[in-house]
């Protein structure tokens, strides 16, 4: 279940919401309640997963 990031086109606020399905119908800016919002493009991260042998640590270099 992703996080999303939202801004309300009414005040501004930018706030994040869980969302359970891919419908943004029932998002509502928890500061004034105005449905008008818009979803923001985020960056992503990722945690774990072995990445660590994918490249050297900076502390290591290359060898």
């Amino acid at each position: 279940m992703p996080i999303y990031e939202y801004q309300c086109e009414k005040c501004g606020k930018d706030f994040e919401k869980l969302i359970f399905s891919s419908k943004d119908e029932s998002i509502a800016c928890p500061d004034c309640g105005t449905k008008k919002v818009k979803r923001l493009l985020s960056t992503t991260r990722v945690v774990g997963g072995g990445l660590d042998n994918c490249a050297p640590s900076p502390s290591k270099g290359f060898s």
